[in-house]
C-alpha cells in the first residue's frame, strides 16, 4: 500500500482538517504527492509573476495563502507532467473520494478540482477554462 513520505506529510500538516483526511484517504488506494499545502505571500507572488496562479496574493488572498491553508497541491506518484489524462484520471478519483467522505460525514465541505473549475460532471467546456491547474484541490465555502 502506498504511504506519504515525510515531505508530503509535513505539507499536508498545513492543510485544513478536510483536505488531510481526504488525502490520507485517498493514498490508501492511490499513490500521489503532496507538492503544496500553505503558500505564503511572497511565494504566491512569485507564482502570480511568472503565471503559474491567477492570483496575486497581496490584492486578494488564495486558498493557499491562509493557514490552516484551504486548498493544496496534489500529483499522481510517479509524477509524469506530460501524461495530462493521468491528471484527469487522478482528479476524478479523487473528487469520488471527496464525495464519499462528505456523504459518509467525515467531510464537512465540498471539494473542488483545477482540471474543472465550474465543477460539472460532463464539461464540454474544459478546454476552454483560461486555466487548468490539475493538481490543485481546494474547499468551497471555507
Amino acid at each position: 500500500m502506498a504511504h506519504f513520505g515525510k515531505t508530503s506529510k509535513h505539507k499536508l500538516s498545513t492543510a485544513h482538517n478536510d483536505l488531510q483526511i481526504l488525502f490520507n484517504e485517498v493514498i490508501k488506494h492511490y499513490d500521489c504527492t503532496i507538492l503544496e499545502g500553505y503558500r505564503s505571500i511572497e511565494r504566491q507572488k512569485a507564482l502570480f509573476d511568472a503565471g503559474r496562479s491567477k492570483i496575486d496574493g497581496i490584492y486578494k488572498k488564495g486558498k493557499h495563502n491562509y493557514q490552516p491553508s484551504r486548498a493544496v497541491d496534489v500529483a499522481p506518484w510517479p509524477i509524469d507532467w506530460n501524461n495530462i489524462k493521468r491528471f484527469y484520471y487522478f482528479g476524478g478519483f479523487v473528487l469520488g473520494v471527496a464525495d464519499m467522505l462528505l456523504k459518509d460525514g467525515k467531510m464537512s465541505y465540498t471539494v473542488r478540482w483545477g482540471g474543472n473549475w465550474h465543477g460539472r460532471i460532463y464539461n464540454r467546456d474544459l478546454q476552454k477554462q483560461s486555466f487548468n491547474d490539475l493538481v490543485h484541490f481546494e474547499l468551497i465555502g471555507v
